[in-house]
């Protein structure tokens, strides 16, 4: 075998690694397949369900929603019993005109954290 042709075997071995690698890191991290309310969405208040609905299982117990509030404060919201592994649930209550901003910390079966922001407005009726 020639030099170049190893050097070429040798360059593809290394970019079939290189997405080996990069696949495993993307399927280890929980991804929001569904979301309610939906990113940018404009919903009537002022109670709002909430469900985040990912592509792996998720351990509710040591996960986080925490709502901020059109004036910059926020709460943590209370996570409901699990209807589905994959599936996160939370009442917003009492919530006004304006913008929200949904912050999800999850923690995967296998161990990621991963995070993210859903705005939605809310309107009365």
């Amino acid at each position: 075998m020639t030099r170049s042709k190893i050097a070429r075997l040798a360059q593809s071995g290394i970019v079939v690694i290189a997405l080996m690698v990069e696949a495993q890191i993307v399927l280890a991290h929980a991804i929001v397949l569904e979301e309610s309310p939906a990113r940018n969405s404009v919903v009537t208040g002022p109670n709002v369900p909430l469900k985040l609905r990912f592509n792996v299982r998720i351990d509710a117990a040591r996960s986080r929603l925490l709502l901020f509030m059109p004036d910059g404060s926020s709460r943590e919201l209370a996570i409901k019993p699990q209807s589905a592994p994959d599936v996160l649930t939370a009442d917003a209550d009492g919530l006004t005109l304006g913008v929200y901003k949904l912050h999800w910390l999850v923690l995967a079966a296998d161990g990621h954290i991963t995070q993210g922001d859903i705005l939605f407005s809310v309107r009365n009726p």
